[in-house]
């Protein structure tokens, strides 16, 4: 979804559905265009607080949710999503907060393998943020429940 105050905002598979959607390609070529902001922003700050541009800026350490959906999008990952109703009728990523970090979880509605695929999509997202410079760990909670927490690398 887009919003002309703010610019390309990447889904955090938690939203409903607003009006006319973009493509697939559309949203892809918006969350690279977006993610080649973010370059351009590593490149001016990063040399300037002693960091490479290999690591998340400021902008990216103040609003890590968005800098995280925005990192997923922009490698081709698809994001979870919910109907009107509250229940998911999407699989993929669901980018939240927990306590001090970004967590990733891999969902979908029932029905739709997500469950046997998290593992697999999480290590996708995994690599895909890894390659962006944030550091990741791989959780396994009750029910075989998989998860990812994300951090900036100092």
């Amino acid at each position: 979804m887009t919003d002309s105050a703010e610019g390309f905002r990447a889904a955090t598979g938690d939203e409903h559905p607003s009006g006319p959607e973009l493509s697939a390609e559309e949203r892809a070529a918006a969350a690279r265009q977006a993610m080649d902001g973010v370059w351009q922003i590593r490149k001016l700050m990063n040399p300037a607080d002693g960091r490479p541009v290999s690591v998340p800026a400021e902008w990216e350490r103040r609003q890590p949710l968005r800098a995280v959906a925005l990192g997923l999008a922009a490698a081709g990952l698809p994001a979870s999503a919910l109907g009107l109703d509250g229940r998911r009728t999407a699989a993929g990523y669901r980018v939240s907060h927990v306590d001090e970090v970004v967590r990733v979880e891999w969902l979908g509605p029932p029905g739709s393998r997500a469950g046997y695929e998290q593992h697999e999509q999480l290590q996708r997202c995994s690599r895909a943020l890894k390659d962006l410079g944030w550091q990741v760990l791989e959780y396994r909670g009750a029910r075989r429940h998989r998860w990812l927490e994300v951090e900036p690398l100092p």
